[in-house]
């Protein structure tokens, strides 16, 4: 990774602004998943342990720019600090001279929390005057919420070009796992793309298709490969004007001897409900008025023989409708084949909601390689995309340079 790092930052007794990514499921205020503040935690704890100041700035949901007391920080602040085994504060708003003043007041080795930067609207404008405005709590920013990195809001972009700009260590973790697939991957190396509708997952299909040696293609999203190949998928999810999308990259996996693997049967239900009536089918042999909800076992199958001699394995997405337990079983029954073969020494990168939710809630996590925090951002960087949060950070030098001295 060529970004400066807080490796490379003497933190003592500077006030740290550090961009987290605390956007944690929450039931009845409740955190149900705290996954992503137990990913900060190094970071936190490194500058802390430095005597810095720190200063944490995360969203949580989708407030448009107003308060909802239903998406405030105080249950992540509660959270972390239990972690953290210290105080941790929340402020009543991001801005403010109350917030001023308790950043004022906090001591080297000491953190709080800023209220839901997205009760702005400021924030995804990535307005100037709001960027400033945060900017003038630090000396120095870092940014550890690589699960942003895909979007330039203030806390992500703007206040990186008036403070000296650092990544966290869970950014450099993300962007060195990442970086691998794209540059140098142990292979064989396949990608597991998964999920609802194709069109979100064309730019990564792309650029995949000819990195990879095998490609696995299921979710919702395999129905418009399936149509490309002459199949009818009765009232599956579907979408026909992707239809030459699809058949390009059979197309072009065939040129460049990338093996696709494909439902070669699949589980129907008769409505996508639970309790609805369902049964496995060959993937040609859909009936009219069902609809494709899993793969089936012969296709279980035959992704894992296509994946047992693989090295480095990139997933995302679910292989069927997830949320309703029957119709999970492919993407679980993925989710434990990837897990040995972590343990068997593969390198295997899970990323996306879905994906990383099967491996979770089978408390498989701990085995895989890495779990990103960043569905969007990771499936951003796979297509090749620059990203905004990542790209206005400080660069290393080059070794001969001398020094970890960097520039934007």
């Amino acid at each position: 990774m060529n970004k400066l790092t807080i490796r490379d930052l003497d933190a003592a007794g500077k006030r740290v602004f550090v961009r987290v990514d605390f956007n944690v499921p929450l039931e009845d205020g409740k955190i149900t998943d705290d996954s992503r503040i137990v990913a900060a935690l190094p970071t936190i704890k490194s500058l802390l342990s430095q005597g810095a100041i720190v200063i944490l700035a995360s969203h949580l949901g989708r407030p448009d720019g107003k308060v909802q007391d239903s998406m405030r920080l105080r249950p992540v602040a509660e959270r972390l600090s239990h972690l953290l085994k210290m105080p941790v504060s929340v402020t009543g708003d991001a801005l403010g001279a109350g917030t001023e003043d308790a950043i004022k007041r906090l001591k080297p080795g000491e953190c709080i929390l800023l209220e839901n930067l997205r009760f702005h609207a400021e924030e995804e404008k990535n307005d100037p005057g709001f960027a400033k405005a945060l900017a003038s709590y630090a000396d120095v920013y870092v940014n550890d919420a690589f699960g942003t990195a895909h979007r330039a809001h203030a806390s992500t972009e703007g206040i990186a070009h008036l403070l000296p700009a650092y990544a966290g260590l869970l950014m450099e973790k993300e962007i060195e796992f990442l970086g691998k697939l794209m540059e140098n991957p142990e292979r064989p190396f396949a990608a597991i793309i998964g999920g609802a509708k194709v069109s979100g997952k064309i730019q990564v299909l792309r650029n995949l298709v000819d990195k990879v040696d095998v490609l696995v293609i299921g979710g919702g999203m395999a129905n418009t490969f399936l149509l490309a190949q002459g199949k009818q998928v009765g009232k599956s999810l579907v979408e026909p004007d992707r239809v030459e999308d699809a058949r390009a990259i059979m197309e072009s996996a065939a040129a460049h001897g990338t093996k696709i693997v494909l439902p070669s049967d699949v589980v129907v239900a008769k409505e996508v409900t639970r309790g609805s009536e369902y049964k496995t089918v060959p993937s040609d042999k859909v009936p009219a008025s069902w609809n494709i909800v899993d793969i089936g076992k012969n296709s279980l199958d035959a992704m894992r023989k296509a994946l047992e001699p693989v090295k480095t394995v990139f997933w995302n997405g679910p292989l069927g409708v997830f949320e309703i337990p029957t119709f999970s079983v492919g993407t679980r029954e993925i989710a434990r084949f990837l897990a040995g073969r972590a343990q068997a020494g593969a390198t295997v990168v899970v990323g996306g909601g879905d994906s990383v939710a099967a491996v979770e809630q089978q408390g498989l996590a701990d085995k895989m390689t890495h779990i990103s925090t960043g569905g969007g951002a990771s499936l951003e960087f796979l297509e090749g995309k620059e990203l905004p949060g990542v790209a206005v950070l400080l660069d290393r030098e080059p070794a001969s340079a001398g020094g970890p001295a960097g520039s934007k």
